[in-house]
Formats: C-alpha cells, sequence, structure tokens
C-alpha cells in the first residue's frame, strides 16, 4: 500500500496483453460536479471491469499507473479523483495540497462521482463492474457494496469503518475488506462494529477469512458469521483477517463470480 511520491504498482501477476487505449478523460456527475478520470483498455479483455477510488491524493500518477495494470491483466479500468468539487479537473502533481481539501469532500460526492464513472464504463462495455479502493478510497469502495449500483462487487485495502455509514443493513454486492491490524487511522473496535453491522437477524451471510500468511488459514465459527479471535500462545499475528462477505443470493454465472483470495 505505501510508496514513494514517485513509486510505481508492481507488474500484473497475469498479463493477458498490451494496452489497446488509455488517457485522461473528464466524467460529469448528477450532482453538477466534473470530475478528472484515467481509462485503462485491454486489448485480451477477461471480461471484468474495475473503477479504482485512490488514496488521499486523489487522482495521483500511481493510480494511472494502476489503472494501466489492470488493463494488462484483462481489465476495463477507470481511477477517478475525487476533488472536482474544491480543486478543479486539471492535472495535478506531487505538490496538491489534499489535506486541504480532503475535509470538504462528503460521501455523498464519493457516491455521485462513482455513479459517473459506472455509468460510463457500462457505456462502454456489459461486463460486471467491481469497485476497488485504497485507503481513504477502500473505504468508499466498501460502502458502494451498499448502493444501488448493481456492482458485481466492492473491495477495499483498509480505510477508515466509519465511511460506510449506516449503511451495513443495505449490502446488496459482495464485499471484500483486507484490515490491518496496527492501523492508525481506524482503532480494531470500529472494525468490529462495521462487521457485527452485516449480521443482522434473519439475514444470512457467508464469510472467508485469512491471517498472515506465517498463520493458519481460518474461517468463521459456525452461526457467528466472524472469524474466530486469535487463541493465546497461537502464534497468530496481531493483524485481523481479511474478511470477504456478501449476501446470499441466486447463483450467477461462474463467470461473474469475483475470484477472492486474500492475506492479512
Amino acid at each position: 500500500m505505501c510508496h514513494p511520491a514517485n513509486g510505481v504498482p508492481p507488474a500484473a501477476p497475469v498479463v493477458t496483453g498490451g494496452v489497446a487505449a488509455h488517457g485522461g478523460l473528464e466524467l460529469d456527475a448528477a450532482d453538477g460536479n466534473r470530475l478528472r478520470a484515467y481509462h485503462a483498455e485491454p486489448d485480451a479483455p477477461i471480461g471484468r471491469s474495475v473503477v479504482i477510488l485512490p488514496d488521499r491524493r486523489g487522482l495521483h500518477p500511481f493510480y494511472e499507473k494502476l489503472a494501466l495494470r489492470f488493463a494488462e491483466a484483462g481489465f476495463r479500468a477507470l481511477a477517478i479523483d475525487f476533488y472536482g468539487r474544491t480543486a478543479g479537473a486539471g492535472p495535478r502533481g506531487d505538490a496538491f495540497d489534499w489535506a486541504a481539501h480532503m475535509p470538504r469532500l462528503e460521501a455523498a460526492h464519493v457516491d455521485a462521482d462513482v455513479a459517473a464513472a459506472v455509468a460510463w464504463t457500462r457505456a462502454r462495455s456489459s461486463d460486471p463492474v467491481f469497485t476497488l479502493g485504497f485507503c481513504l478510497g477502500g473505504a468508499h469502495s466498501w460502502r458502494q457494496a451498499a448502493g444501488d449500483l448493481g456492482l458485481a462487487g466492492a473491495v477495499g485495502f483498509y480505510g477508515p469503518p466509519r465511511f460506510f455509514g449506516d449503511a451495513t443493513a443495505a449490502l446488496s454486492a459482495p464485499l471484500l475488506l483486507l484490515l490491518a491490524g496496527d492501523d492508525a487511522a481506524a482503532g480494531q473496535d470500529e472494525f468490529q462494529a462495521l462487521v457485527a453491522g452485516f449480521e443482522e437477524p434473519g439475514r444470512s451471510t457467508r464469510c472467508t477469512s485469512t491471517t498472515a500468511p506465517r498463520t493458519p488459514t481460518s474461517t468463521c465459527p459456525p452461526g457467528t458469521g466472524r472469524p474466530p479471535a486469535p487463541t493465546p500462545g497461537s502464534g497468530s499475528s496481531t493483524s485481523p483477517p481479511a474478511t470477504a462477505r456478501w449476501p446470499d443470493r441466486p447463483a450467477r454465472p461462474s463467470a461473474y463470480e469475483p475470484h477472492v483470495r486474500v492475506a492479512g
């Protein structure tokens, strides 16, 4: 997750081909915002699209390069910016003062921008669409699983659970949470409260989890819907498991099912 300002994403673990087209563009959200975005189209598509939500810096060049890596892996990718309402839609470099703009960003702003990105993506492909976010964008990506966008899944690498808000009861899409045990932005009680919010009476969920690579893979105890707590002396990592959960729903074609393999 963390990288220097001039860092670049690693190569895709599976490369299906090259990048057929890529570049910056501007999108119009329903609330009147114009936001900057960056798209990358694969020349060997695998039939899935992803909307990328960046960290607190907004559409940093790192995330433009990440869109290219996804295209090389066969995904149609679109990375978006958060700060069009306060910083405009022009390109920005490492000197961008994101801290002056982030306090003015609202969840409704992100939701409108993601909706515009999903609509732009669907106008070009009928592929299932996922959201994928990092840190600030990770939390906002999680919340999209409780929206009405008809997503195939929502994935987030870390993020403050408070941005999920009170939407846990509305969970309607597969949700993958990758959590950090020593996350300075959120305490473990916040994560536990978020996970507990998915476990309402009468609603069935499935849960899978895996701890850090050096510890055994764990599964949710029957009836609890949550990973078991580490036992003293078990050698478990202090990091909690990454958690994937989704509401039970009618079976979809296997090609539409997200493949989940996570490491905490």
